[in-house]
């Protein structure tokens, strides 16, 4: 293990995390908030210094760097970024508790949008800001962040890649680009058009700039963090379409994207993801608004919150313009359905992805036909390709890493006795990075009730989920932390 390659990177992470936090000290001081100046003063110093401390001090001579690094980069990077991301809410005051801290802010970086704080307009604005921005960075990814500022050093090609795998959300990583330096740049230019697309939008709405800028970073992270207690209640239906539109764009694979800018939209079109996506997506919308008939005013207002709350459950945002754990059991039921599957790969989103979901569903009729008729050559495609062998076993190895986390997030949170709609709904929610769940758990509620045992677990459930399980799980990994390479 490359331990000195690993800590440098960290340093650099560390580094990066303190310069993105000064817009929200300036933000405080500018509202004249000085506990959280203090507070995000504080954590910009300390962050800054071990960053620098890391760089200097560790110098790596060896430059190599292979899979088990990028995975066990990835998981550190994550781990130590939402420690000191917390800081701020921890040094001001705001957040009292260390543990609410940490899962305040983990819930943050990982898009997962589920809050301890009951009253939002008890926070001061600078942390606000922060809370939200953490949503915009943890969307696309930090170490891709930190990719798209600065290539690797000579030799570190490798380095990029393992880093972009390990982080990036899906069962497979496509390069855009040569270098993979190239890619996060691409990657975040569209990332950076869309969000700026958005708050231009918000605007023309007549949206308040604080607020247009905190929505759109949860709806370009797919987080779900609001400035308003109600969440996205209070705003003009005009905001609300513009917000469910934002969300799902920012669900669909951005090499969807980047085909479109390169001028391939055939090929872009031609994605088999894509339509079982917006297919998925509209169906949901019409079972809702059919179950929610009458519950919500006349036609417009029924469709308006029909799609809203399924475009911001499917691509895992988890604003709310209604209660929709007072829904009919069918569409909180549906909703519960579209948590698991989650938006696209490559995407913002979150869930176990659209391009999952339809290669299991391929595999198990691929799998019928071939006990109908053993002698029958059956292979799994997508997008006219042969699905391989390695990507359908990495798929296996995925969902069953995923129900055993499941289940046991679910019996450890479950101690808290809360209920079981509670449990299951808050358990699906943070796994798949969504934020609100059902009853106890839902959209105007927060998950202060919880009990310290049930926010770690529930916190370590968030990460799992960003990170796709493997990079998190490798680190409790004997062979891992060996010197010599397997």
């Amino acid at each position: 293990m490359n331990y000195k390659m690993i800590l440098h990177t960290i340093g650099k992470i560390l580094c990066v995390e303190a310069a993105l936090m000064v817009p929200a000290f300036f933000i405080s001081l500018g509202y004249g908030e000085a506990d959280s100046m203090r507070g995000l003063a504080t954590t910009i110093v300390l962050t800054a210094a071990i960053g620098i401390l890391l760089l200097i001090l560790l110098v790596p001579k060896n430059k190599n760097f292979y899979a088990r690094e990028g995975f066990f980069t990835v998981a550190l990077a994550w781990i130590v970024i939402s420690l000191f991301g917390a800081l701020p809410f921890f040094f001001s005051g705001a957040i009292p508790s260390f543990v609410d801290c940490w899962f305040e802010t983990v819930s943050g970086f990982t898009t997962t949008g589920a809050s301890i704080i009951p009253d939002v307009l008890s926070i001061p604005r600078g942390l606000l800001y922060w809370r939200s921005f953490t949503h915009w960075l943890g969307g696309m990814g930090v170490l891709v962040f930190v990719l798209a500022l600065q290539p690797m050093a000579r030799g570190g090609g490798g380095q990029a890649v393992h880093l972009l795998r390990a982080e990036s959300p899906g069962p497979e990583v496509e390069k855009l680009a040569p270098r993979m330096h190239q890619t996060a740049k691409i990657l975040y230019s569209i990332y950076i058009g869309m969000t700026l697309l958005q708050i231009l939008l918000l605007a023309l709405g007549g949206m308040p700039l604080f607020g247009n800028i905190c929505i759109t970073f949860g709806s370009a992270g797919t987080g779900g963090f609001a400035v308003l207690p109600d969440s996205i209640a209070s705003y003009s239906p005009y905001i609300q379409w513009v917000v469910t539109i934002f969300m799902a764009l920012f669900g669909v694979n951005f090499s969807i994207y980047y085909l479109f800018l390169i001028k391939k939209p055939r090929q872009a079109l031609k994605s088999e993801e894509l339509r079982w996506y917006v297919g998925i997506l509209l169906a949901a919308i019409i079972l809702v608004a059919v179950n929610t008939w009458g519950m919500h005013g006349g036609a417009a207002d029924t469709i308006r919150h029909s799609a809203f709350q399924v475009s911001s459950i499917m691509t895992t945002t988890g604003y709310a313009t209604v209660d929709f754990s007072l829904w009919p059991e069918f569409s909180r039921w549906v909703l519960m359905i579209l948590m698991i599957v989650g938006a696209c790969a490559g995407s913002t989103g979150g869930g176990i992805k659209v391009s999952r979901f339809v290669l299991m569903l391929k595999s198990l009729l691929a799998g019928g036909k071939r006990l109908r008729n053993p002698r029958a050559v059956s292979l799994v495609k997508m997008d006219g390709k042969t699905v391989s062998e390695r990507t359908l076993h990495g798929l296996s190895l995925y969902m069953t890493a995923y129900v055993f986390i499941l289940a046991s997030a679910c019996l450890l949170v479950g101690w808290n006795g809360l209920g079981i709609e509670t449990t299951l709904s808050s358990v699906f929610s943070c796994l798949n990075n969504v934020g609100p769940g059902l009853d106890v758990a839902g959209p105007y509620s927060s998950y202060a009730g919880f009990s310290v045992l049930s926010k770690l677990v529930l916190s370590a459930a968030m990460l799992f989920g960003r990170l796709e399980i493997f990079p998190l799980l490798m680190i409790f990994s004997p062979a891992l932390w060996s010197r010599k390479r397997s």
